[in-house]
């Protein structure tokens, strides 16, 4: 499991990582996990798992 803490301390951009994704997705022809992996690491994030922890943390505890 990989710890909910990124490599640098960043704010999780949902509407970017969404509009990456979709891009990714539609256009690019990836997979939708694929494409959440891509949109996560276009953040600084290890996959779209970690990016989900991080954020979910953030909106219970507002800090990292």
């Amino acid at each position: 499991m990989t710890s909910p803490t990124p490599r640098r301390l960043i704010v999780p951009d949902i509407d970017a990582f969404e509009e990456r994704a979709a891009i990714a997705e539609y256009d690019g022809g990836l997979s939708r996990r694929a494409a959440e992996d891509l949109a996560a690491r276009a953040q600084g994030f290890d996959s779209a798992d970690h990016y989900w922890e991080v954020l979910a943390e953030y909106v219970l505890t507002r800090r990292f």
